[in-house]
């Protein structure tokens, strides 16, 4: 149970923001992202609109550093290496083999990216009731914490990623007809960008605590908008690559190419910001 003089903000029955009056006077306000991502607490004097932002302790915004620099460059370079399989499918001349081994190297950053993502929310301080600092809690590998927004995002994230793996492995296989192409690699692609859609909007409702708006004075709803658009552009790609069975060609091929190139450059973009949102 909440203190009662507490208020909750958030989408639906998550919370993403809370403000609680503190003992000796003013106000502390927990944001989700900020402090999983900055490791930070707002404590506010009594009567300001505005405070300082508290941090935690050296062990969580070291270890919060670390896991946003490694998802960063994985998501940075697993993009680029999509856009370059994008761009070999397109242009090369090394037939399907070749680009779908770019395709799945670029798979394995991104498998990286989304369980250090993952890991980055399941170890963020936490905040206590009443309290005006964050709290450092034990290391752990996994947890299960579904009633938690930003929980739940990154954990679809990283399905997402998995099933992607599993369209990758898949498109390595040779001599499939129609139905078995459309089954083991073009559903699994479907299905990864849904999860990827589904998570970007619980990360845009994460920042925006509750229903998505523009916020281009924010440096997280840059990274979670870019991301979200990669997201939007892997699935158009992924629709556009529906095998026919009347003719046995994809629907447009080069929509597929373009999609995935532009929506993996997004990602890589988003890397790039995502370096910059750290403790």
């Amino acid at each position: 149970m909440g203190q009662p003089d507490q208020r909750a903000e958030g989408a639906g029955p998550f919370t993403t923001r809370l403000t609680w009056p503190l003992p000796g006077g003013g106000t502390a306000v927990w944001e989700s992202r900020r402090a999983r991502r900055r490791g930070t607490l707002a404590v506010r004097p009594p009567g300001a609109e505005t405070g300082r932002h508290r941090p935690a302790d050296a062990v969580a915004v070291t270890r919060l550093r670390r896991l946003n620099t490694i998802a960063s460059i994985a998501f940075v370079i697993g993009g680029a290496l999509f856009a370059a399989g994008a761009a070999v499918a397109r242009y090369g001349s090394g037939g399907a083999v070749e680009s779908a081994s770019v395709y799945f190297a670029g798979g394995l950053f991104f498998n990286t990216g989304g369980y250090v993502s993952l890991l980055q929310t399941i170890n963020a301080p936490r905040h206590e009731p009443g309290g005006d600092r964050l709290v450092t809690r034990p290391w752990r590998w996994w947890s299960y914490e579904p009633m938690r927004l930003d929980w739940l995002g990154t954990f679809l994230l990283f399905a997402g990623t998995l099933v992607f793996g599993v369209n990758l492995l898949d498109s390595f296989l040779r001599g499939l007809s129609v139905q078995q192409v459309n089954r083991l690699v073009w559903t699994p692609d479907v299905i990864g960008c849904v999860l990827f859609l589904v998570s970007g909007h619980l990360a845009l409702a994460e920042v925006c605590h509750g229903r998505p708006r523009l916020l281009p004075h924010r440096l997280d709803w840059w990274i979670v908008a870019v991301n979200q658009l990669g997201s939007v552009l892997f699935t158009v790609s992924a629709l556009a690559a529906y095998t026919r069975p009347a003719t046995g060609s994809a629907i447009n091929t080069g929509i597929a190419d373009w999609g995935t190139l532009t929506g993996a450059l997004c990602f890589s973009l988003g890397g790039v910001l995502q370096l910059y949102e750290h403790p």
